[in-house]
């Protein structure tokens, strides 16, 4: 990867098998500020990234779970948790998108031990693909459980399942592929026997709050919603939405940065409905 491309920390750790989320990229403006808010919230550690000072590699308990990077300002993007999935082919990848009225923003260029593109589906939410090109093993991911979930609030969810399955291949009956269901009035998606990502309905275009518009939004596991909460507010952030589910429960936060993301103790999306 060369220090060009936006938002991206190199050599990803796949959360699952070919087409699934296999890293998860916060864009921000600060990143000493936002290293210190997520160490103080989500007790992450961070290492230097190769790409120059504006980047690190979040980790928790020794294992990479996600990147940052300081370039919101210089690249006039906008602050946010982003999603990328393993393509086998980020060439062929970014031009299925743009066939199906999607928008590849940059890329695809060289990225780490791979090649990858950042893009937007046709509703206008942003995600990015990733292509391994050298040989590597990727570290587990603590205690058999994903790093992140994934929600992707859109405008339709079954017309998005068609945007992203055609994309990446999910369902396609290929092996390790992605499996898509539906459960009320959702689309689920599964990887390798894992619940990774849903996709909701409702989402509107030129919605002025951020989780009404069409977004991907992340999800990061934790053992206690309500200390998370409180951590965020004492460094600077701030809560937007907190919810008791049948199962547990998940609270919405915004970084000082603005960084949008959602924090819950349900277990892998399989327990309940995360929201």
């Amino acid at each position: 990867m060369t220090g060009s491309h936006p938002g991206r920390a190199p050599s990803p750790a796949p959360l699952s098998g070919p087409a699934a989320p296999c890293w998860v990229n916060l864009v921000t403006r600060d990143l000493e500020s936002a290293q210190e808010f997520y160490a103080a919230v989500l007790g992450w550690s961070f290492r230097p990234a190769k790409l120059g000072q504006e980047f690190s590699v979040a980790r928790r308990d020794g294992v990479p779970v996600a990147g940052i990077g300081a370039v919101a300002t210089a690249y006039r993007m906008a602050v946010a948790w982003m999603p990328y999935f393993a393509v086998d082919d980020a060439d062929a990848a970014a031009s299925r998108i743009r066939e199906r009225s999607g928008t590849v923003a940059v890329g695809p260029m060289a990225l780490g031990t791979g090649r990858g593109a950042l893009a937007a589906d046709r509703d206008g939410a942003v995600f990015g693909i990733w292509e391994r090109t050298e040989p590597a093993t990727p570290p587990p991911a603590p205690d058999g459980h994903a790093h992140a979930w994934l929600r992707l609030h859109t405008r339709n969810a079954f017309d998005a399942a068609i945007f992203y399955g055609e994309v990446l291949g999910w369902a396609s009956g290929h092996p390790g592929c992605c499996e898509v269901s539906y459960e009320k009035d959702e689309v689920i998606v599964d990887c390798d026997g894992r619940r990774l990502a849903r996709i909701s309905s409702g989402a509107v275009e030129a919605a002025p709050d951020p989780m009404i518009r069409p977004h991907w939004q992340v999800y990061f596991p934790v053992t206690d919603v309500a200390a998370a909460v409180v951590a965020a507010r004492e460094n600077g952030g701030r809560l937007v939405r907190q919810r008791t589910l049948d199962r547990g429960s998940e609270a919405t936060l915004l970084d000082p940065d603005g960084g949008l993301f959602t924090v819950t103790d349900v277990q892998g999306f399989t327990a309940g409905d995360p929201g």
